[in-house]
């Protein structure tokens, strides 16, 4: 069928194209759920290989399904990455952990080390909202780096102002205070 391999992607439509193109595989060969997870898992190579045996470390592989690993593999490819310094260290640190056992096989090493890579800024608003899995440490990175460069964009006037959305029916306007 010569299906396609994903190699360490991380543009989301290449990756859902692979997810698209496999399924298509999967259902002609009429393949058994199990067999199926088997299959995409052969087909991962690069830094894709990488992260998966880091991410399959967060699963039961006897019992994962073909939506199981699809989850897993969404929460990778479908964040809020971008053009991001926080995406470039997550490659990195993936990467990192496969030739470090004593972090990729502790799950709460993974977490420590991750969070203590991090820029200070970031490290502080992941903390305060106080995830414990990994994932979502990554996820919350994401999401407060970019959180950054929009305060930053704000001050440096490069975000115009969106008044909020009025309802016609309302009586009083407010108005900027500035």
């Amino acid at each position: 069928m010569d299906p396609n391999e994903l190699s360490g992607t991380t543009d989301l439509m290449i990756a859902e194209g692979w997810i698209k193109s496999i399924k298509v595989i999967f259902t002609f060969m009429e393949l058994q759920d199990a067999d199926k997870v088997r299959c995409a898992i052969f087909l991962l190579i690069g830094d894709t290989r990488l992260w998966w045996e880091s991410a399959s470390m967060s699963v039961n592989l006897q019992t994962l399904t073909c939506e199981g690993f699809k989850e897993v593999f969404y929460s990778k490819y479908f964040t809020e990455e971008g053009d991001s310094s926080v995406a470039e260290f997550v490659r990195k640190f993936e990467r990192g952990c496969h030739f470090v056992p004593l972090i990729s096989n502790d799950v709460r090493e993974k977490f420590r080390y991750f969070l203590d890579g991090l820029q200070s800024i970031l490290r502080h608003h992941v903390r305060v909202v106080g995830p414990t899995i990994y994932v979502v440490v990554v996820s919350r990175a994401l999401v407060a780096e970019q959180d950054q460069k929009d305060i930053e964009n704000d001050r440096q006037g490069k975000r115009p102002y969106q008044a909020p959305q009025q309802h016609h029916s309302q009586q009083q306007q407010f108005k900027r205070p500035f």
